[in-house]
């Protein structure tokens, strides 16, 4: 389907791919039509992609779920997914899901451009990124209390990992809105702009992940994804490990 059908469209130049949500009239407000062309997304990336770009075009990065689909009667309303059997709706949400854990790939290293609103999925859309750079008018909100649900795409663990239980809790049930001050202040950004430097300073961060080597980029995304379920030693082990490899392979001595 077109990029005008789904409201997202995929671009690939070189290593870089570029994922732009594409309906800035609604502030690109997302439906399950755009989370199946993102799940899409993972098996049309050529295998020499190393860096994933999520962006919003126009003013916001994304508003959250488009509740004029989400509160509508047709395939992915509230109104459908009540209806169904309980396992049948856990599986049509994991499909959902899909839409934005690809982006955990180990291949490739993600990176969320956020300007203006990233409210409920467009929250989580920015967390299931491995990177997030904000620009000075960003705004963040994990606003599905307010509508009597939950954050299920994917975003509760990640910003458990990125910002501690309590604050995390604090942030999903109170629905409240953060500037970018704060989520820089608390370890959701990894980089702050001004708004107008937002694109280069995305340039400028892709340069430099593309500018080691790929498997030695892969292996370390491996380690730090894995730290904090294993154990000191655990860790010190896989560190062994993957070193082991990188030498070996760097000795043209790998399997």
């Amino acid at each position: 389907m077109t990029a005008e059908a789904t409201g997202v469209r995929l671009e690939c130049d070189g290593p870089v791919a570029t994922v732009t949500l594409c309906r800035p009239d609604v502030l690109n407000a997302q439906t399950p039509a755009m989370w199946r062309a993102m799940s899409e997304f993972s098996r049309d990336l050529p295998g020499d992609v190393r860096v994933v770009v999520v962006r919003g075009e126009g003013r916001a990065f994304s508003a959250g779920l488009d509740l004029s689909v989400a509160g509508a009667s047709g395939p992915g309303s509230f109104a459908e997914l009540a209806t169904l059997p309980e396992q049948e709706c856990a599986d049509r949400i994991a499909e959902f899901q899909a839409g934005f854990t690809w982006l955990h790939r180990p291949d490739v290293i993600s990176v969320a451009a956020v300007q203006g609103h990233a409210i409920g999925a467009g929250f989580q859309l920015a967390l299931a990124c491995d990177l997030r750079v904000l620009a000075e008018d960003a705004k963040f909100s994990m606003a599905e209390v307010t509508l009597g649900l939950v954050p299920d795409l994917a975003g509760t663990k990640r910003l458990v990992d990125l910002v501690g239980y309590s604050r995390a809790l604090e942030i999903c049930a109170t629905g409240r809105r953060m500037d970018a001050a704060e989520a820089d202040r608390i370890g959701l950004a990894t980089l702050v702009v001004p708004t107008v430097e937002l694109d280069v300073a995305v340039r400028d961060l892709t340069a430099g992940l593309l500018a080691g080597n790929r498997d030695a980029v892969v292996e370390i995304k491996a380690l730090i994804a894995g730290a904090t379920g294993r154990s000191a030693a655990e860790q010190q082990r896989a560190e062994r490990e993957a070193q082991t490899r990188r030498l070996r392979d760097l000795a043209g001595r790998g399997e």
